[in-house]
């Protein structure tokens, strides 16, 4: 199973999921998970972080998500940049080292709203 089920209806991607408890990528992971989110871990190694067993990509993803929170850097995300757009999420976290203006700008004008913020610090202000 890819997804943690909580009592939270509101469904968060973390895009390049670690299994490195070092990595801020697992720390938002568990943050999101102790906050209540439905959370979806994507990373193609598909090695297990805090219970979850993650996907190997986005395009693998059902159902509506809320927020993709972005741990790949912006040549990575360029990459998929499609399958970024197709998930629909309604808004996309670029954290630090994640900048990418361009794609950024693609999601805005398909109406995802991209914010350049770091998610863990967004969690513990209530600013999520």
């Amino acid at each position: 199973m890819a997804q943690q089920k909580n009592n939270h209806n509101t469904t968060v991607v973390v895009l390049g999921a670690s299994k490195n408890p070092e990595r801020y990528s697992n720390m938002a992971v568990k943050s999101l998970i102790e906050h209540g989110y439905n959370v979806i871990a994507v990373n193609p190694s598909g090695v297990e972080i805090h219970g979850i067993k993650p996907l190997r990509s986005l395009d693998e993803i059902t159902g509506t998500v809320d927020t993709l929170t972005m741990y790949i850097n912006a040549a990575r995300s360029s990459a998929i940049a499609d399958s970024i757009i197709n998930l629909a999420a309604k808004r996309i976290i670029f954290n630090p080292g994640t900048e990418n203006p361009q794609l950024a700008e693609q999601c805005e004008a398909t109406g995802i709203k991209p914010c350049l913020a770091c998610t863990l610090v967004m969690l513990n202000t209530g600013q999520f």
